[in-house]
């Protein structure tokens, strides 16, 4: 690659600086700062080392670039127009931040292809990352030949101060370390300034040696501003290690250029206005208007367009030759790059009777994916040091994923919950077909809530294995009781919660998970075992409710259950209906998936007509109202739990068959 002149450098980097001065002017809302101080070594990243085709973002070999400190948002979208990417126009620049637009606040997958990564929550970038490039070590050693790469590609990152402060962070690249991830390399802007002012007032650690002691390659730029040689040199230098992840410190000025504003506070997450735009452009010698970009430097910047098309054209040529000699490993890894699941993958989960043990439901996870891990290859995930107790473990698979082991699938991911939620969210951005799973207990994903949100939003398929579901842990007490968590991720637009009442239940909420690549979905377990319904399956987990046991004529009462509350009702179902109670026992393992179904169907399970209605279910009643109305009743939680055996707790808190007899009695009169 020819190097640009030093001037031109200047312009383009300048380029950069400018476009995001004026549509944070124009928005009157943005973060100039960031993309001021980032420019040199954005333009020497995406100049003289991105591999990506900017007429197909979605070319699988690219390298991934994630923005960690997502309020520099218009960095990424400066580069992303002046590199030649169709979705982002100079009149998409100039509606940064407005109704519709493609250049939305942060970064979001959704909106504008070539983020790869939807950031905002400072440190789930970097950490995303960690799961991008876990993601490709994966692959690589998975589908990799000696005479042909097909996976090949570095997960390069900008982060900031704001991203090495929190824990996320810390935690995910402390795992980055230990499995020696070489293809991660980050980029960090130290401008010493966040929203309070100088770093120096909470934050005076010495980071590197941080890094260093996580087992990182660490470099220093003492001049970010202008020393475009220094940075190339220290991202050439990071390739070359490739048994560690790589960070750089490159020393900046957040605002470079603004004479009253830069190296401040002040220019972290306001406008310049037009005044301090117009002493900028003259401090820097800019003798171009508002989004005016000179045509010098938009051909250097769409250098990148030729370049990417070979590049693609290239790998095409690698992929064609591999499909040749290796038709088998081919088959397999365009099928997973197509999104597609393999014929039959769903073929040997486990059906149960009425006849067969009773077990806890996360027994039942465990024995589902043993069924799905020898027909599902890209089924990959594991547990926050918890395999034992989440049995997330794959039947017959031995070793795991480690640094001389890439190829294994399963992930411990240490006692590091909030990291290992966005671990699978890098996974699941890499877009290569893999589908990740996570297991902690149901208590710690308010650990991990941010990231799921994250999963939420951005349609990321992961699936959270989420066992010791209620007040049924027992003796742990109610530090590992989950209360209101059930309802708190309900509450989550687009994610799936399933809270399966027996065998069969569990095995439809693992098929629903797996099918649905756009959603993810909450596998809430229980510790303690249940029995399996007779006339619960695996299809009917789709509905999302369904009728499991029911009366002759209209019913006089409907108990709704969940989990191991369901057999409460079945059974109390059965006294009331000896004493002459018409009784039905609706399931509901997903809320979500029955508010989906049509008005007739919902109307057939849960008549209108029918008003006594009473849920159980050990969590707090918030979000059943609709479906019980000022008739009905619950038996639920108001209050934490206790530490006691299981059943006591169950006991004690009303979760007895004999007080959903007496609940109903009372409220049928």
């Amino acid at each position: 690659m020819v190097a640009a002149p030093a001037s031109l450098d200047t312009l383009c980097i300048n380029s950069i600086r400018f476009l995001a001065v004026d549509a944070v002017n124009k928005s009157k809302s943005g973060h100039p700062g960031l993309p001021m101080g980032c420019a040199p070594m954005g333009y020497t990243l995406w100049d003289k080392f991105l591999r990506h085709n900017p007429k197909n973002p979605k070319w699988f070999n690219r390298d991934r670039f994630v923005l960690s400190a997502g309020h520099g948002c218009m960095l990424i979208y400066a580069l992303l127009h002046l590199t030649g990417y169709d979705s982002v126009s100079i009149e998409d620049i100039k509606q940064f931040r407005q109704w519709g637009s493609k250049t939305p606040g942060h970064p979001e997958t959704f909106e504008t292809p070539g983020v790869e990564v939807t950031t905002g929550p400072l440190g789930a970038g970097i950490s995303n990352a960690v799961g991008l490039a876990i993601a490709e070590s994966h692959l690589a050693a998975k589908f990799n030949k000696a005479d042909a790469k097909v996976v090949d590609h570095y997960t390069y990152v900008v982060m900031g101060d704001g991203c090495n402060q929190e824990g996320i962070a810390s935690e995910a690249c402390s795992l980055a370390g230990h499995l020696k991830l070489g293809k991660l390399i980050a980029l960090y802007d130290d401008n010493h300034i966040t929203i309070d002012g100088r770093t120096d007032v909470s934050f005076t650690e010495d980071v590197l040696k941080r890094y260093e002691a996580y087992g990182w390659h660490v470099q220093h730029v003492p001049d970010g501003n202008t020393d475009v040689d220094a940075i190339a040199k220290a991202i050439e230098a990071a390739k070359a290690v490739t048994d560690k992840p790589s960070i750089i410190k490159v020393t900046t000025t957040i605002g470079f250029g603004s004479p009253n504003k830069g190296d401040t506070a002040g220019v972290h997450g306001a406008p310049l206005g037009e005044e301090e735009a117009d002493l900028t452009r003259k401090h820097l010698g800019w003798n171009y208007g508002p989004f005016e970009v000179p045509q010098e430097a938009y051909d250097q910047f769409r250098q990148a367009v030729d370049r990417g098309s070979s590049l693609e054209a290239e790998w095409n040529q690698t992929l064609a030759a591999y499909r040749t000699k290796y038709p088998s490993e081919a088959d397999q890894f365009e099928r997973m790059l197509r999104g597609e699941l393999p014929q039959g993958w769903d073929k040997d989960l486990p059906t149960y009777t009425a006849d067969d043990k009773g077990l806890a439901t996360r027994k039942h996870s465990q024995i589902c994916l043993g069924a799905l891990g020898p027909n599902l290859p890209e089924l990959i995930g594991g547990s926050a040091d918890l395999t034992h107790s989440n049995y997330t473990d794959i039947k017959g698979e031995t070793g795991s994923y480690q640094p001389e082991t890439p190829e294994k699938r399963y992930l411990h991911f240490g006692v590091r919950e909030h990291a290992m939620a966005a671990i699978l969210n890098g996974i699941a951005y890499h877009d290569s077909g893999l589908i990740p799973y996570g297991g902690t207990f149901l208590v710690f994903a308010d650990y991990m809530r941010g990231s799921m949100r994250l999963s939420a939003l951005s349609e990321l398929g992961v699936i959270y294995v989420l066992t010791h579901d209620s007040i049924g842990v027992g003796e742990d007490g109610p530090t590992h009781q989950p209360i209101e968590t059930i309802p708190s991720l309900r509450a989550m637009p687009g994610m799936l919660v399933f809270r399966p009442g027996d065998g069969n239940e569990t095995s439809g909420a693992y098929k629903i998970a797996i099918q649905n690549r756009k959603r993810p979905s909450s596998l809430c377990l229980s510790r303690q075992g249940m029995a399996n319904q007779a006339n619960s399956s695996i299809d009917k987990v789709a509905l999302g409710g369904y009728i499991l046991e029911d009366c002759s004529g209209t019913p006089d009462l409907i108990l709704i259950g969940t989990g191991t509350e369901l057999d409460l009702c079945v059974q109390a179902a059965k006294q009331l209906s000896q004493a002459g109670h018409k009784v039905r026992v609706v399931s509901m393992p997903c809320v979500e998936l029955f508010d989906e179904q049509s008005d007739a169907y919902k109307e057939e399970v849960l008549p209108n007509a029918v008003r006594k209605r009473i849920v159980v279910e050990a969590a707090e009643a918030f979000g059943w109202h609709r479906f019980i109305g000022l008739d009905g009743d619950s038996i639920t939680m108001n209050r934490f739990g206790a530490s006691a055996p299981g059943g006591t707790c169950m006991e004690k808190f009303g979760f007895t068959v004999e007080n959903v007899v007496a609940k109903s009695k009372a409220l049928l009169g």
